[in-house]
């Protein structure tokens, strides 16, 4: 896929998996829309990437999405691709999640993700064509004690992420599901974590080694190359389907 001068905007992109695929992009020619809480490190990357553009936005509040969407079309006068990135882990057995916690997570993990696509539908549609790549996560095709209440929203923005391609496909619009596994990031140094059971087994030594963010990247474009809507973003879940 020639991704020269499209434009993209990706959120959560001042670190990690975000970081890596804004990367990626310029290198292929995209101009990019980097979109993250963090003034500050988001315009330390757009120095480093050429043709980009930083936005500060929490994309749990709708306003700042919209002026998100709007300060990219001011700049660039197009959307062709999305990238749902930001999110954060929860872990908790049924038990022990505290609701409060669970909604904050559910808002920003799949919420955040569904506004967002409403508001770049409509561009993409008058454009004839669009590109939306939502970052699951592999957890939602495994049953992992304690990690129940995230697989269940990362499942659920699955579902929404492959339902909306079939809906929007006749309208040139393709959306993608991009399965992660452990990656070398701080995901899990941010993850919201509750008491664990005292007895949980230590599973961590029979645990894969970590892909890296670039790597994620690699295999998120090597999908959209292909044509993929769902992309395994992980040799053993490649090896499993």
């Amino acid at each position: 896929m020639d991704f020269k001068n499209k434009v993209v905007i990706v959120t959560g992109a001042s670190s990690g998996i975000g970081l890596a695929i804004a990367r990626l992009f310029s290198i292929r020619g995209a101009r990019i829309v980097l979109a993250a809480r963090s003034e500050d490190k988001l315009k330390s990357i757009s120095k480093e990437l050429p043709n980009s553009l930083s936005i500060p936005t929490d994309i749990t509040k709708i306003d700042e999405v919209k002026k998100l969407i709007e300060k990219t079309i001011a700049s660039f006068n197009r959307i062709d691709i999305l990238v749902n990135n930001a999110g954060r882990g929860y872990d908790s057995s049924l038990e022990n999640i505290k609701i409060e916690t669970f909604q904050k997570i559910i808002d920003l993990d799949l919420i955040a993700p569904i506004q967002a696509m409403q508001l770049v539908i409509p561009i993409m549609r008058s454009q004839g064509s669009g590109e939306i790549i939502n970052i699951s996560s592999g957890t939602a095709l495994m049953v992992l004690p304690e990690m129940g209440a995230y697989a269940g929203i990362k499942a659920a923005l699955a579902k929404v992420s492959l339902t909306a391609n079939e809906e929007l496909k006749s309208d040139g619009i393709h959306v993608r599901v991009v399965y992660p596994y452990i990656t070398a990031t701080d995901f899990e140094k941010n993850t919201l974590k509750e008491k664990s059971r005292e007895e949980s087994i230590d599973n961590s030594n029979s645990l894969p080694q970590p892909d890296s963010a670039e790597y994620i990247a690699e295999r998120i474009l090597l999908g959209l190359d292909k044509n993929q809507t769902e992309i395994f973003a992980h040799d053993w879940m490649n090896k499993t389907k």
